[in-house]
C-alpha cells in the first residue's frame, strides 16, 4: 500500500514547531489539525520542551502526521 501524503507543508509545520522559542508551542499541531494536543502542548510549554523536541525531530525525519494520519 502506497503512503498517502498530507496537503500541509512540512516546511510550514517545521517553522511553526520552532515557535516554542517564542512560547507558542503547539501551533504546529493545530496547523496539522491536531487541535486538542496543540492546546495541551501550548499549556504545558511544549510538553516541558521534550514533546516539542520530539515533534521537531519527527517533522525533520518525515514521520510527523496530520489529523487524518497522512505524512506531512
Amino acid at each position: 500500500m502506497e503512503e498517502e501524503y498530507s496537503t500541509r507543508s512540512r516546511t510550514t509545520t517545521f517553522l511553526l514547531s520552532l515557535l516554542i522559542l517564542f512560547a507558542l508551542g503547539g501551533v504546529h499541531r493545530i496547523y496539522a489539525g491536531k487541535v486538542w494536543t496543540g492546546i495541551l502542548q501550548f499549556l504545558t510549554g511544549g510538553g516541558f520542551v521534550i514533546w516539542q523536541v520530539i515533534d521537531i525531530i519527527m517533522i525533520l525525519c518525515g514521520a510527523f502526521r496530520d489529523k487524518e494520519g497522512r505524512t506531512i
